[in-house]
């Protein structure tokens, strides 16, 4: 059999469109988020391994890994979120805080993190890595 060049170059047309389409169906794999300090306005967090600390003004946070990030960098963890106050801390107060949800995305070396209670968005922040950030606590 003889193949024509039209026919040879719609052989490989198919054979690369086949190609294409088996990489894109591939599952992507997810990435995790650097460990170490993230940082920014009123915002200071610490990245271990296996979980998070936040210190706001006025807050503070706890969140529990892994921190996988999705193919485009957004993220959806769930921890605590503990709000602070000036002056004493009464006896009977609750320390433990309330469950919170931490969205958002992250780009390089840049985060953006929305911190949210229920169905509450207490706040939005942006992170960069390597940043001690700039906290200001409740005295």
């Amino acid at each position: 059999m003889v193949w024509r060049e039209r026919d040879k170059f719609f052989a490989i047309l198919a054979l690369g469109l086949l190609l294409c389409s088996l990489a894109a169906a591939r599952p992507r794999k997810m990435q995790r988020l650097p460990t170490g300090t993230w940082g920014g306005q009123h915002i200071r967090m610490e990245v271990d391994a296996t979980s998070a600390t936040i210190d706001y003004d006025c807050a503070t946070g706890t969140i529990a890994g892994p921190f996988k990030l999705d193919s485009k960098g957004h993220f959806s963890w769930h921890g605590r979120h503990v709000t602070e106050h000036g002056g004493p801390i009464r006896r009977d107060e609750d320390s433990n805080g309330q469950p919170a949800t931490y969205s958002g995305s992250v780009h390089g070396d840049t985060m953006t993190l929305i911190v949210s209670v229920g169905d509450r968005e207490v706040d939005r922040y942006t992170l960069k890595r390597g940043s001690s950030g700039r906290v200001f606590k409740c005295k």
